[in-house]
């Protein structure tokens, strides 16, 4: 197949995903998208529909070396990179980084533990609806979260520093979805985290609305005091303490209330940081639940989905009603993976597997008990 090079190969940004790329091209050149994405790719080798992208024929079209084109783009690499070390969905970045990239919409497979573009200071979040990047200047204590979450990273590895600020988002979510207002003593964690909100997700008095809500902007608001957090979760000391004698416990409690307040729920409402010390800290590291899969059946993206949509509307009404935001981070699909953990036990709704994630019962003792032993048997 002969392919000719286009007159404007522009270049594709970091860690884009290659139908993103050949859109941008298509539209840059007035061609169609799917047409170009067909000259450009071949159905996968399993037979199925999906097409994936022949670095060879990219680098005919765009005039750069495969090594290049790979080096931005993590589908073409060879051999293909571990994906459980990306988010499965593809999502938006930075506003300002993506204005440099012409040709519409930059679309990136982006690593967990990507949630601020350092250089413009703004808030990238995990994959939600797709709102303008907001801007950090404000709140400088998320930027540096983010710095001491590259750390914790490169001190523990991709899987554990992934389970530890996942697990830590759950808990300080649990913390926020307290019902009612809680003690005086947690009046600080709630304030500031309010007090972020109001920063993140201005609300406009002309339209009586908020319309830069985002699920992604309420993970911002706790994101400091969850990566403060995630350090006790990732660490095996910490986790050793947390899964051993009362008084190596009471020892993890203290540590766990010197980065955040606890303890913090009221009687009769559970306690997700003692659940978790109870029936987690054992485990290993929790998985991604899915990986992303390369390649595609067309090369057009397809647009904001009808279910997605109607999750956020639904979100933005609950928000603006009663600001249930620990409530909503629960119900977000970011935090499922440290959730269901082992997938088990199944519940027909979610409030169940919320519920669970809090219990302490004497019952709850008693199947992690079992479950420990069989661990150790076939360990």
């Amino acid at each position: 197949m002969l392919i000719r090079r286009l007159p404007d190969p522009v270049p594709p940004a970091r860690h884009e995903i290659p139908a993103s790329y050949i859109g941008r091209l298509a539209t840059l050149h007035g061609l169609d998208i799917n047409g170009l994405w067909t000259q450009v790719t071949e159905r996968e080798k399993s037979g199925g529909m999906r097409r994936v992208v022949v670095p060879e024929r990219l680098a005919a079209l765009t005039g750069r070396t495969v090594h290049a084109l790979a080096g931005a783009m993590p589908e073409l690499r060879s051999p293909q990179p571990a994906w459980a070390m990306f988010r499965h969905q593809p999502q938006t970045g930075c506003h300002r980084c993506d204005a440099r990239h012409p040709g519409g919409k930059v679309t990136r497979l982006l690593p967990h533990h990507r949630y601020v573009c350092l250089r413009h200071r703004t808030w990238i979040g995990p994959p939600d609806i797709d709102q303008p990047a907001v801007d950090l200047t404000r709140l400088p204590e998320i930027v540096d979260a983010q710095r001491k979450h590259l750390r914790l990273l490169s001190r523990y590895g991709w899987a554990a520093t992934y389970d530890a600020v996942l697990s830590a988002l759950m808990l300080c979510a649990h913390i926020w979805s307290v019902d009612g207002r809680p003690s005086s003593a947690v009046f600080g964690t709630w304030d500031t985290w309010e007090d972020r909100i109001d920063l993140l997700i201005p609300f406009n008095r002309e339209t009586q609305d908020y319309p830069s809500y985002s699920t992604s902007r309420l993970f911002a608001a706790i994101y400091p005091e969850a990566v403060a957090l995630a350090p006790l979760i990732a660490s095996p000391y910490w986790r050793q303490l947390a899964a051993g004698t009362e008084a190596e416990q009471a020892r993890f409690f203290t540590e766990v209330s010197n980065r955040v307040t606890y303890p913090y729920s009221p009687p009769g409402h559970g306690d997700a940081i003692a659940h978790w010390s109870l029936a987690d800290s054992w485990r290993p590291p929790s998985q991604p639940l899915t990986a992303y899969t390369p390649g595609r059946v067309r090369g057009s993206l397809p647009g904001l989905a009808a279910n997605r949509l109607a999750r956020h509307e639904k979100s933005t009404m609950w928000f603006s009603r009663s600001r249930e935001q620990g409530r909503t981070l629960l119900f977000h699909s970011h935090l499922k993976s440290v959730l269901l953990r082992d997938r088990e036990p199944q519940y027909v709704k979610w409030e169940g597997t919320i519920w669970h994630s809090t219990r302490t019962d004497d019952l709850m003792r008693e199947e992690v008990t079992e479950k420990r032993q069989a661990s150790k048997a076939t360990s």
